[in-house]
């Protein structure tokens, strides 16, 4: 994702991205001159910043998206 597609997902100004990502605050590549972000691990800090309150919601969530991908096991 660019930084621009990351702003949008997330609902925010893309300089806030942009500076969370040279502060190393958000999950990120530097390609170049160009920021990149992968999707499922933007998913996983959005996670990983939530409440604790919501913790058993969470924990929900991984046991039925694991249930859902399975074991990706060692072929390939």
């Amino acid at each position: 994702m660019t930084l621009e597609e990351v702003a949008a997902y997330l609902k925010l100004k893309p300089q806030t991205i942009y500076t969370w990502a040279q502060e190393k605050k958000i999950p990120a590549a530097k390609l170049g001159k160009e920021w990149r972000f992968k999707k499922s691990i933007i998913d996983e800090w959005i996670i990983l910043h939530m409440d604790e309150k919501f913790e058993s919601v969470i924990r929900s969530w991984k046991r039925k998206h694991e249930n859902e991908h399975g074991s990706r096991g060692s072929g390939g």
